[in-house]
């Protein structure tokens, strides 16, 4: 439902706030596990949530996320054990965005518009399909207009002017710009250069504008904050479960929250 939304950012602009945005990967370390930070993840400041779904070829990812899918499919999730885990989160939680962000090949498998219905039905909000560029995803997004979710698309530092209108049409509810260009997990791109990328995209889509890919510390989370809509960080939370544990990740997940909130 892309008002949730809509609805975040607006309440988020009124506090004068950039939002946080936390991915973790479906399934890893395994279900019970995950789908505890997942349902944790709001009351410790998440404004939106990325819930990623593995897959085995995962181009844009570093080893961190990497390794969480390859878990996480070890495991035995599947796309519809991620919708499993987005509907069994909706029971506690009806106001956070939920976003689906992977890759093409299990949707287009399962079916773009029965994929559409059944995230809707589960709870979801939109996705982000990281290897669907705009010229190839008419069918997902005639499935998404229907079901009214968003389809996010990504940014990056080599979408220069001529290509960013064909990025910009037909999404929904924010764009995504990776701040690197490469995979997740990289460092974060130049702060000047970020702020510009941020403006540009804005204007030319009209939405609100998240950053991510390499985004790790509380100081990056603020620094970002000041000229982004809202943060993403991935790799680092991704990273924290796996090695720490889940009251870890949730720790680094408030105080990242807490950055971007108070820059």
């Amino acid at each position: 439902m892309t008002q949730r939304i809509t609805d975040t950012f607006a309440r988020l602009s009124a506090a004068n706030q950039s939002g946080f945005v936390a991915y973790i990967m479906g399934g890893d370390p395994d279900r019970e596990v995950s789908q505890r930070v997942l349902n944790a993840l709001p009351e410790n400041g998440v404004d939106i949530i990325e819930l990623g779904m593995p897959f085995t070829d995962p181009a844009a990812d570093g080893p961190v996320i990497e390794d969480a899918g390859l878990r996480s499919l070890k495991g035995g999730m599947t796309l519809a054990g991620i919708l499993d885990m987005a509907a069994a989160f909706r029971k506690t939680n009806s106001d956070t965005p939920l976003i689906i962000m992977g890759y093409c090949n299990p949707v287009h498998h399962m079916g773009y518009e029965a994929f559409a219905k059944a995230a809707k039905a589960a709870g979801v909000d939109g996705a982000i399909i990281v290897d669907l560029p705009p010229e190839e995803d008419s069918g997902l997004r005639a499935a998404f207009e229907t079901h009214d979710l968003a389809l996010i698309r990504l940014a990056t530092p080599t979408t220069d002017d001529a290509r960013l209108p064909r990025v910009v049409a037909g999404t929904k509810g924010f764009v995504y710009y990776v701040s690197v260009a490469g995979i997740t997990g990289k460092n974060l791109g130049e702060q000047a250069s970020v702020k510009d990328a941020v403006a540009r995209i804005r204007k030319a889509s009209g939405l609100p504008v998240v950053v991510g890919f390499g985004v790790k510390t509380p100081e990056q989370s603020a620094s970002v904050a000041k000229d982004a809509d809202a943060v993403v960080v991935g790799s680092a939370i991704v990273k924290a479960l796996h090695e720490e544990g889940e009251a870890a990740a949730l720790s680094l997940v408030k105080t990242l929250a807490g950055a971007a909130h108070s820059a």
